[in-house]
């Protein structure tokens, strides 16, 4: 009852009493991130939802928009600010993400949402972590977040979706108010963001360079149908 009915009313209600208690902080965020990276102010991309329907969430920008001479976009380590790292370590930037949760695109609790040339290198076990809601936080950030490896991260998944109760929901919700002012997990180790999947799988030696240009062309052809 909890997870077809409750769970989707109480994610409502919650995001709706946040975003009114937080949005003068996200106000003075917003006005930061103007001052000090210009526009936008809202970082928008594309992500797999349940039942791996793409929609676009919402996080505080925390990256400039510096570029080579030939144009092209900078690293994102060279072009993740101090500022931006702020935000990433505290978890401000996802603040924005209670607007998905309002709208129905996540929610507070699940797996959290990868970019979509994370999961076309899942597996079809692996992809049903896409068969609920995903989540602002889950049983994965608090278990280490990004600095476990990337099948630890998709097993904690689908062991949140073999078990979703109201119990299980709260421990969780609480134990990520506790990692987050540890500042635990926020990057992998040794690098300044998070690592993607394919990129895991391939510096891992556990696809090869043939097989992860396939996938990637594939990623890109689902972000145009979208």
């Amino acid at each position: 009852m909890y997870k077809l009915l409750f769970k989707r009313l109480l994610d409502f209600i919650l995001s709706l009493v946040a975003l009114i208690v937080l949005s003068p902080i996200m106000l003075i965020i917003a006005i930061m991130i103007r001052i000090k990276l210009g526009k936008p102010v809202i970082f928008k991309q594309k992500r797999p939802g349940k039942d791996e329907k793409i929609f676009e969430m919402y996080k505080f920008r925390t990256m400039s928009d510096k570029r080579d001479r030939k144009g092209n976009l900078l690293s994102d380590e060279d072009r993740l600010t101090k500022f931006g790292k702020l935000l990433r370590a505290t978890s401000l930037d996802e603040l924005p993400e209670l607007f998905n949760i309002l709208k129905g695109d996540m929610s507070i609790v699940g797996p959290r949402p990868q970019l979509v040339r994370d999961m076309v290198f899942m597996s079809d076990k692996q992809r049903k972590r896409h068969s609920v809601r995903q989540g602002l936080t889950g049983l994965a950030q608090v278990n280490g977040r990004n600095n476990i490896s990337w099948e630890d991260k998709i097993n904690y998944d689908l062991k949140y979706i073999d078990k979703i109760t109201f119990i299980n929901d709260f421990k969780i919700i609480m134990n990520t108010v506790l990692k987050v002012f540890k500042r635990e997990g926020v990057s992998t180790e040794g690098m300044d963001t998070a690592e993607d999947f394919g990129d895991y799988l391939l510096r891992c030696k556990k696809i090869t360079i043939e097989q992860y240009q396939t996938k990637q062309k594939e990623a890109e052809l689902l972000l145009e149908d979208k």
